[in-house]
């Protein structure tokens, strides 16, 4: 969160409206994924998904174009959930290739 965003001086920050195009698609999913996972609403949602973008600018495109695809797979039956130690054994295994 920005300072603005978490500053305890009892005013609200202001807020300003954009506008963004975004394919019908991509919308369905925003507003499965916003409902799924407890937002309020989809611009709180979104508002929490801009900030964290600007928050960790180091996690690339790439990154966050495999986590889409591995919900996808998720949610449509071609992939299973793997546990904590699965992942870590699966890094492990990568380092040591390298």
């Amino acid at each position: 969160m920005s300072d603005v965003d978490t500053a305890n001086s009892g005013d609200e920050p202001e807020m300003v409206q954009i506008n963004l195009r975004l394919s019908k698609a991509f919308l369905e999913d925003i507003d499965a994924t916003w409902q799924e996972e407890g937002f309020n609403s989809r611009s709180e949602f979104l508002r929490h998904a801009a900030r964290d973008a600007v928050k960790h600018p180091a996690f690339s495109r790439e990154g966050w174009k495999q986590i889409a695809a591995s919900e996808h797979d998720l949610r449509s039956g071609d992939a299973e959930l793997v546990s904590r130690e699965e992942v870590m054994q699966m890094m492990d295994q990568d380092e040591d290739d390298e």
